[in-house]
Formats: structure tokens, C-alpha cells, sequence
């Protein structure tokens, strides 16, 4: 009897399990009503669609973890896109693998600009990115030149996103390999107790030496080349390259980290809580419209079931800290 007690103590202490269960009730409602919603490719499918947002829910869990926050991400997306867009509409570049590390490239500088503003300028990074958030997006426009790229002027990037290696989509090995380097780097290597210990308690991981700067420009830069990467797959995709791409999109990024269990005070989150969390956002989005959610609602439903997994990791959380306050007495 007690060591069933410990079990469901466990599982409800955990936020991951937590997380879990509620895809699970989503994925078993959803799929009442309407069958083919959990169909291989119906979640390919969304898989592919959501994939950017799931991506740069790693960057932000980065500067997250720091105490920082980047609402210039879908700028910055948007601004390499257009310049990869832009790029082979003009014939200048037409090999994929460059293409892709020019978007890369792109979205670092983006991002290193922003940390150094941020690490040595000691600008508050809400106003730092929100400025950024309209100069990325207006360079967008600038490169654009009053025009976007269809996809008669992709040429074969536009079939990376429509290609398969092993029977699964291009885009998906993507996000499964930046979701692999993240946990093993964020787990087990001494950057990742860097930047956990600098969102911890800033002042004591200076005292015992980390360089505290150092540690927010690459958390930056580092979302920096995941919204870079982004906007080269966005263009992929959606098989165009629009100055408007992913316009407020920052926000379901930000979204899908806070309800993976991310602390907006920095320290606390884990790799498998925003995949949850992003894979929750992307089966409410894919999920409105199929269960007959008219579109004039389908925000203010969306923001309900948001509320509601985000008051349920608050209540995991405080019941682990609970049990930690315990388990110290004892």
C-alpha cells in the first residue's frame, strides 16, 4: 500500500509526468472527436507545422533559464528568411546547405547584437528585444523591397521540407536533432550547470567565477541560430518568404516554454518540458479547428486550456516543494 502511495506521490510531484498526462487526455478527447486526428500523417503533419516554434522553444528556454526574455525571435526569423527568400529569387545562392547556413548566420548576428546590448550594454532585456523586435522586422521589409518570394522562385529549397530520410519528414529530423544536442549539452556538460547556476542566483555563480556576461550572450546568440534556422525552414514549409512571416509568433514560443513548467525568473526548466509544452501548443492549434471551433474562438479556447496546464504546473510545482521542504526536516 505504501509503496503505491509513493509511486502516485511521484507521479503527481512530477511536472513532466504532469505535462504527459494532459497530452495523453488531449490527444484521447481530440481523437473522440475526430478520428483521423491521430493519423501518421495528420501528426506529420503538424509535426512539420509546428517545428519552428518547437525549435526556438529551446533558445528561449535558454535565455529563460538566465532570467532574460527575446521577443524579437519571429523578427529575426522573419529577417532571415527574407534574406534567404531574397537570396534565390535573385539567383545569388541556389545550393539548400548554403542557403541554410546564411539563414544561420544571420539569425547569430541577430542574436549576438542583442546579448551584447543585453550582457554589456545592461539594457532590461524586455526593452532591448522589443527594440530589436521592430528593427529586425523593418530590415525585413527593407531587403524585401516590396516583394516576396513565391515558390516559383525557390527552386529545390522549397522540397527540402517535403523530402523524407528513413520514412520520416526532413523538418522533424531537424527538430529531433536540435532537441538531442540541447538535452545532452543542457544535462551534461558544464555550459548547461552554467547557465542554470547564472539563472539560480546570479550574484553566487559570479562569486564562484562564471562569467555571468559571457553566459547571456550566448543564451542570445544561441537563440539567435535557432530563429535563424527557423526562417530558413519557414521559407521551406510554407514555400514562400514574406516579410510578415510568423508575425506575434514570439509569443506561442514564450507560451510553450511556460507551460512546459519554464520559470520566467530564470533557473528552473528542463528540454523535455518545453517539447511537452510546445507539443501541447501544437495539438491545441491543430486540434481547434477540428473539432468544429469556429476561428473568431479559437483564441480565447486556446488561451483557457494555456491557463489551465499553466495553474497545473503551478500546483506540481508547489507540491514539489513541498515535499522538498519535507524530505529536509526529516
Amino acid at each position: 500500500m505504501n509503496e503505491k502511495k509513493s509511486i502516485l506521490k511521484k507521479i503527481t510531484a512530477s511536472r513532466e509526468v504532469s505535462l504527459l498526462i494532459v497530452l495523453i487526455v488531449l490527444c484521447i478527447a481530440i481523437t473522440a472527436k475526430s478520428p483521423s486526428f491521430m493519423t501518421a500523417k495528420s501528426i506529420s503533419d503538424m509535426l512539420k507545422n509546428n517545428a519552428v516554434i518547437m525549435i526556438m522553444a529551446l533558445g528561449m528556454l535558454g535565455v529563460l533559464l538566465v532570467g532574460g526574455i527575446d521577443i524579437s525571435v519571429a523578427s529575426t526569423l522573419s529577417f532571415s528568411g527574407m534574406t534567404v527568400g531574397m537570396l534565390m529569387k535573385n539567383g545569388v545562392v541556389t545550393s539548400t546547405p548554403l542557403l541554410f547556413l546564411i539563414a544561420v548566420a544571420v539569425g547569430a548576428a541577430c542574436g549576438l547584437v542583442i546579448g551584447l546590448v543585453i550582457a554589456y550594454g545592461k539594457v532590461i532585456p524586455i526593452i532591448a528585444t522589443m527594440g530589436f523586435m521592430y528593427i529586425y522586422r523593418g530590415m525585413a521589409y527593407l531587403i524585401s523591397n516590396s516583394e516576396w518570394a513565391s515558390a516559383e522562385n525557390l527552386g529545390t529549397f522549397k522540397n527540402f521540407a517535403l523530402g523524407k530520410t528513413f520514412g520520416l519528414n526532413n523538418v522533424i529530423w531537424v527538430t529531433i536533432i536540435c532537441y538531442v544536442i540541447f538535452f545532452i549539452v543542457m544535462k551534461w556538460t558544464k555550459v548547461g550547470r552554467m547557465v542554470y547556476a547564472v539563472g539560480s542566483n546570479r550574484e553566487a555563480a559570479a562569486i564562484s567565477g562564471i562569467n555571468t556576461k559571457k553566459i547571456d550572450l550566448l543564451v542570445y546568440t544561441v537563440m539567435g541560430i535557432l530563429a535563424g534556422l527557423c526562417g530558413a525552414l519557414a521559407v521551406s514549409v510554407y514555400a514562400s518568404a514574406q516579410p510578415n512571416m510568423l508575425y506575434g509568433k514570439e509569443m506561442d514560443v514564450i507560451a510553450a516554454c511556460v507551460i512546459g513548467g519554464v520559470s520566467m525568473s530564470g533557473g528552473r526548466g528542463t528540454v523535455s518540458g518545453a517539447l511537452l509544452g510546445s507539443l501541447i501548443l501544437a495539438i491545441i492549434a491543430k486540434a481547434l479547428p477540428l473539432v468544429g471551433i469556429e476561428s473568431i474562438a479559437q483564441n480565447t479556447v486556446k488561451g483557457i486550456i494555456i491557463m489551465v496546464v499553466v495553474i497545473l504546473n503551478v500546483v506540481t510545482q508547489r507540491a514539489m516543494d513541498k515535499s522538498n521542504l519535507k524530505g529536509r526536516e526529516m
